[in-house]
């Protein structure tokens, strides 16, 4: 043998460096972050690394290794329009995060990670416009669609569920009106929408403002009875003073500034500036 390696040194490294490859291959290292497939012929035949970490082994050219990540991963959706309840379109970005539970699952089902990915993002589509369409478009503008995205959530989950996957949270990245005309005409509805509302709080002030007026002039009213009763004199001088400030003044609505009034001295309206009325 040591003649053979003298004589051959070429030939001989060849074949260490092959021994030590099959080695090595024989006995994987499985990091905390994976697991592995161990597959004969196409076949799944175990799994490595589901309850822990560490060296394991293989029978090297007979067994293949198909590496599953344990981590979160993400999922992007593809831009999708969704058509509201009343016939109003939205341009939605969303995403998706899993877990692979059952990697033997995931290798009959889409063979590899990648494979799972490229499955998902189409049924991540579909979940989303099926289940945005029956909400009105004021709800997919609003904290309210985060119930929405926990119905998605678990409709998603029970399709990932046959490809060895467990949905973690389904997110809306973003949510924008279509450009051009959609945009503009979603714009002035929500700008008459709003005009409208303030017309009608408007309106109602104003109607709680006539009858907190009126309570009050009523109020004032029974007070000035009740001192008509007490006191007449007082009472004919304060109504005098009040016609004066609204004739002469206006009534704070509607100035009286630009009216000319023509009246003699003696004239019984001026009593109280003249000292008549006493």
């Amino acid at each position: 043998m040591t003649d053979l390696i003298r004589s051959r040194p070429l030939l001989s490294g060849i074949v260490a460096l092959l021994l030590v490859f099959i080695l090595f291959s024989a006995f994987p290292i499985i990091p905390e972050t994976k697991q592995a497939v161990v597959v004969q012929f196409g076949k799944p035949a175990r799994i490595l690394g589901r309850t822990q970490a560490g060296i394991n082994y293989r029978i090297p050219f007979f067994e293949n290794i198909i590496w599953i990540d344990k981590r979160v991963q993400s999922v992007d959706m593809d831009r999708q329009q969704v058509l509201s309840t009343d016939q109003r379109r939205l341009e939605v970005d969303a995403f998706a995060r899993y877990r692979i539970v059952n990697p033997l699952q995931t290798y009959i089902s889409a063979r590899d990670e990648t494979r799972l990915q490229t499955a998902l993002v189409p049924i991540l589509g579909s979940e989303i416009r099926n289940e945005l369409g029956k909400q009105p478009f004021a709800a997919l503008l609003s904290p309210e669609r985060q119930g929405v995205m926990e119905n998605v959530r678990r409709s998603l989950d029970r399709v990932a569920a046959q490809y060895g996957a467990r949905i973690i949270d389904v997110r809306i990245k973003k949510a924008d009106l279509p450009d051009g005309t959609p945009l503009q005409s979603a714009l002035e509805r929500m700008r008459t929408a709003r005009e409208q509302e303030a017309r009608s709080i408007r309106a109602e002030g104003a109607k709680r403002a006539q009858i907190i007026r009126a309570e009050a002039d009523a109020e004032a009213a029974r007070v000035y009875a009740n001192s008509f009763g007490k006191d007449a004199d007082f009472y004919e001088f304060y109504r005098a003073m009040q016609s004066y400030q609204i004739t002469f003044l206006g009534d704070g609505n509607s100035p009286a500034a630009g009216t000319n009034i023509i009246l003699s001295p003696q004239n019984d309206y001026l009593k109280e500036f003249t000292g008549r009325g006493r």
